[in-house]
């Protein structure tokens, strides 16, 4: 490789890198605003106004790539699950962040990486070594410690974290099954599908909105598609397993901005644990990229 090709190979991984910071946050930014508008409106009414941003944001790209791709798919079986699942992961994520500060919830959806190492032996049939699953394990642990060991772990909002979490991972996983539908199929399904379920959930919980709340729903799901892209471009500049450990920034942004514009902190407990959570999830990374490249799937979008 000439001195000139090396330059831009160079280049094309730094703009990664970049894109894959500002990407996340602006996944950061859209978990704070989820948080802000769940506090006075319901899940079922932000997913609506969310989705029909997210639209605009897909609509010159499904146009680019042409309507009829969307109703090509391979596996329709899987699609329609792995739509609730992503659904489901939204749906809960808001749910728990109206009870739970960012940091908190954050804690429990950056164990997503463990949890897709641990659902892909299983359902994908990728073997792992006994040093990954130890550190399944140890990231097991890590979401028990932040979950507190005691009545409080059964609380509503605790049990929405770590299931939406379960079906945030469940849905890479399946993002992985179905690799060879285009990203803008999978995500226009998957926002149709929280666009359906919000009409679903907002019936006989709309409240009355200003037009201030009306733009600041819409931008919440521009936010979130314009994060989407960038992150999907960062994976085509730089390798995987070099981005995926900058998703754990999304924890450092939650603290900040939780802090910034509600006044949490995250305390003792959450904090040990998150550290547990990002050292196996790192550790995973690391063995994967020992024994093999990091397949995209596993670099977790943070689909909010």
């Amino acid at each position: 490789m000439n001195v000139r090709a090396s330059s831009a190979v160079g280049n094309a991984v730094l703009a990664g890198v970049l894109l894959m910071l500002l990407g996340d946050v602006l996944f950061s930014l859209n978990d704070a605003m989820g948080k802000w508008l769940v506090a006075s409106f319901s899940v079922g009414q932000v997913l609506v106004l969310r989705s029909l941003g997210s639209f605009a944001m897909l609509a010159p790209m499904i146009v680019r790539q042409g309507p009829a791709a969307l109703v090509q798919l391979e596996r329709p079986s899987l699609h329609i699950l792995r739509m609730v699942l992503a659904t489901g992961d939204v749906a809960l994520f808001y749910a728990a962040v109206a009870y739970l500060p960012l940091a908190d919830v954050m804690t429990f959806y950056m164990a997503g990486p463990i949890y897709v190492a641990a659902f892909s032996h299983f359902f994908l049939g990728e073997t792992i070594g006994w040093r990954r699953w130890l550190a399944v394990v140890i990231g097991f642990i890590g979401v028990v410690i932040a979950l507190r060991p005691s009545s409080a772990m059964l609380s509503w909002p605790s049990i929405f974290g770590l299931v939406g979490s379960l079906s945030f991972a469940l849905t890479l996983v399946l993002s992985r099954r179905l690799r060879q539908t285009s990203d803008v199929t999978l995500v226009t399904w998957q926002t149709i599908a929280a666009f359906v379920a919000g009409l679903f959930l907002s019936i006989g919980n709309w409240g009355p909105m200003t037009a201030v709340d009306v733009a600041a729903m819409l931008a919440l799901g521009i936010v979130a598609g314009s994060a989407h892209m960038m992150i999907t471009r960062a994976l085509k500049l730089a390798p995987a397993s070099l981005l995926a450990p900058l998703q754990y920034s999304l924890l450092i942004w939650a603290i900040v901005l939780g802090y910034l514009f509600f006044g949490d902190l995250p305390d003792s407990q959450i904090l040990v644990g998150s550290a547990v959570i990002v050292l196996a999830g790192l550790f995973i990374f690391h063995r994967k990229n020992l024994v093999g490249e990091t397949p995209k799937a596993d670099v977790p979008p943070d689909g909010h």
